[in-house]
Formats: structure tokens, sequence, C-alpha cells
């Protein structure tokens, strides 16, 4: 069986074809002493719960058959052009042995190529080696929409022709991925500038989110943010049972990692993933229930107090109105806000907390009287629901430099709108 290389191909491209051999089922491609291999890692949508592609990986033999890390091939490369043909070569490769094996077991998933980011800004601009790659894809079987290209963040800030490369390449139909995201100087300008249809997030940042529930937070507006960009998200590097649970929780799309699948060299089939994956979500429901209920408990004392004194303000005068609100522990400040967000009297501190910041650094933010908060999340929910209680997610108090979260809840008095807040300390509603 020979590897397949379409007609008018670049020079390049058919000497790579002729280094194609099949040996043992699989496709494997000779570079001197060098014996090279693919294997394929699945890569699994949550909600879908099965794999829903695969990034191939090569495998290098040295002359002796020991098996040697792919850095040592290319680090033996002298020029760019021979860093080129082989990254080339790589991926000649993997989609032979992809479409070979994706046949056979009917799968119709992505293939995830990596391709070095130097290579990736030159190649996209040689147009006859861009068009020999996508006729070889497309003679063999595979649409150009099945398969991602991975580049990594570090080109971007160093060359001028990446754009253009990328436009260059998405007008073959492919996706693009931006790799290790997070790793590094990571920067959002990237992601809007290029557009990638999937960020794969380093694991660097899953490692720091399993010890840290505050990291653990960021990581999950991270990946919304991401969402809002127009990106699917995958975090690789899902090891272990705990990573997996937090990556379901902070709704990332796609996982890869050692918890679902190892790389292997054979028939991309069916795994086990799918009941794993199946097992996390009952997992994760049974501790969002458990996780509610001891919040609820938790937080009810300050529901109840804020509902009450929203009914005081009916009646009696705001310190007073308040003092069973601000008698309640944690609780930093209350403060009364007109449809406009303006205060409509002075904030109020617990009596044993003096007026000024407890950390001298923010004295400037201190109780900022004559602020208008019209544009915090708390105000503008409020408004939306009257007469039901709002809570916000945990952020750095403006009074008091602490986690806080803001409880607020609208009312009417004199028929006009206003709404009712206290910053209470996150600390008071952690397990």
């Amino acid at each position: 069986m020979k590897a397949v290389a379409p007609p008018g191909a670049d020079a390049m491209l058919m000497r790579l074809v002729e280094t194609l051999e099949m040996q043992d089922g699989r496709w494997r491609a000779r570079q001197g002493d060098w014996l090279l291999d693919s294997h394929f890692q699945p890569i699994f949508s949550f909600p879908h719960r099965r794999a829903v592609g695969y990034e191939a990986l090569l495998r290098v033999s040295d002359a002796s058959g020991q098996p040697v890390s792919p850095l040592k091939f290319f680090e033996h490369l002298a020029s760019f052009e021979q860093q080129w043909a082989a990254d080339r070569l790589c991926r000649l490769l993997h989609v032979h042995n992809f479409v070979d094996q994706a046949g056979r077991s009917d799968d119709q998933g992505w293939l995830f190529l990596n391709i070095h980011p130097a290579v990736f800004v030159h190649g996209a601009q040689q147009m006859r080696a861009l068009d020999s790659s996508v006729r070889t894809m497309q003679a063999l079987g595979l649409s150009m929409h099945r398969v991602v290209l991975e580049v990594t963040e570090d080109i971007m800030a160093q060359e001028a022709d990446f754009e253009r490369a990328v436009a260059n390449v998405r007008q073959t139909g492919c996706l693009l991925a931006l790799d290790d995201f997070g790793a590094g100087h990571s920067n959002f300008d990237r992601v809007w500038n290029i557009h990638p249809e999937i960020v794969k997030l380093d694991r660097s940042l899953l490692r720091r989110a399993c010890g840290s529930p505050r990291i653990a937070r960021v990581l999950a507006q991270m990946v919304s943010l991401l969402h809002e960009c127009g990106s699917l998200v995958l975090l690789e590097g899902v090891e272990t049972r705990d990573e997996a649970l937090l990556a379901l929780d902070v709704d990332v799309d796609m996982v890869q990692g050692f918890a679902f699948g190892r790389p292997v060299p054979g028939m991309l089939g069916p795994s086990g993933a799918s009941e794993e994956i199946e097992a996390l979500w009952t997992q994760l429901d049974a501790r969002h229930a458990d996780g509610r209920k001891a919040h609820a408990l938790r937080i009810g004392p300050y529901r109840d107090a804020i509902r009450q004194a929203q009914t005081a303000l009916q009646s009696q005068a705001w310190p007073v109105a308040c003092a069973g609100l601000l008698a309640l522990p944690g609780v930093q400040v209350c403060f009364l806000l007109d449809e406009q967000g303006r205060h409509l009297a002075e904030p109020l501190l617990p009596p044993d907390v003096k007026p000024e910041s407890p950390d001298p650094r923010f004295q400037p933010l201190g109780l900022a009287g004559d602020a208008r908060w019209a544009r915090r999340p708390y105000f503008r929910r409020a408004l939306d629901e009257p007469g039901v209680v709002q809570m916000t997610r945990p952020y750095l108090s403006l009074h008091g430099a602490r986690m806080c979260v803001t409880l607020s809840v609208a009312l009417r008095v004199g028929g006009r709108p206003q709404v009712l807040c206290t910053d209470v300390d996150w600390s008071s509603f952690e397990a």
C-alpha cells in the first residue's frame, strides 16, 4: 500500500510521501535512523458524554528501536527548511493514520494537529504547499472541517504576518485552536484578534484552581469570557477524578487527559469514558445539592434580616430599620440607593466598626456617601425583580479591602423605588 499524494503536489510533499510505509497495520515514516509513529489521545465533550475528537501526537524511535522524546528528533534538524519538512511529515503521517483508523471505527470526530508556530506562519503563506496539503486530505477522504490546527500564543506577539497566515488557513475550511492558553503571558487580545474556534486551557490553570476556591471561581469566569468571545473551551491535562469534577464545574466544553484516555497507537474505538462522565455529572449534581442546602442555612439569617429591614423602612428611621441587620456577624456596611443608584442616606456601619477603612491603603474608597452604584449587578438585578433578595458573586469590597458579597432588595417608599443593600464578608458564607 502506498501513501497518497495528489497530482501536482509540491516537490517537498512528494518527497515526504515516499518516506511513509505501512507496518503492522499502521503508517510509519522513516527519517534516517528515526522511525516516526502516530498516537491519538481522545478529546471528550462533557455535554455529549463521548469523544468528539483526537489529538495526534508524535512518537519517535531511534536506530536501536528505543523510544526517544520527539523533542530530540526535532533538535537534530539543522535548518528551518528541515524543520518545515519534518513538521509537514508529521501531519502527513497523522492524517494517513487517522483516516485509516477512523474509517475502520466509523468515527467522524475532529483531528487535532499541532503545528510549530514559525512553520504555521511560513507555511500558510506558501500557497502551493498549502493547496497541496488541502488536496492531500481531500484525496484521503478527510474533510477540512474535521481538521483542527493547534497553534500556541507565543508566535502572535512576535510575527507581524500571523494574522495573514490565519486568514489563509481559514480559507481552507479548517478550525483553529489556541493552545496552552493560561501558560506564561496569556492575553485576551490574541483571542479577540484571531477568533479561534477552540481555546485549550493549560493544565497549570487547572492545578492552581484545584488548590484554591478563589482561583476556581476566576477560572469559571475565564471560561465564561472565552464563551462570550465565541470560542469553545477545552481543558487539557485532566488526570484525576477531582480535576475532572472541577473541569465540569467550571463549564468547559471539552476535556483531554489521562482521566479519560491515554494516547494510543491503535484503533480509535469507544471507551468507558462515557460512563465516567455520567458518573461525574451525578457526583456534581449531588455536591451542588448539598452545597445549596448548606449555603441556604448560612445565608438564611442575612436574607431574613434584610427582608425585615425592608419592611421596617416603611415606618421606621433608617438606622433603626437596619439595626438587626447590622448586628449580624460579618456585615460590613448597609446603604440605601435611589432609582439612579445614588445614596439616599449616609451608609451605616456595625456599632463596633469605625468609619475609617480598616485597611489604610484603601482609605480613598471609604464610606462614599456621594457615590453612584447604578451599574453594579446587585442594583440592576434588584430593580429588575422588586421584593426579591439578590446576592452577588464574591468580589473585593471597597470598604475593608476584603472579599464580600452584596445582598440587595428593591422596595417602594412614597411611591418611588429604592434599593437596600448590605455588604457581608464572604468568609461568613464559605464552607
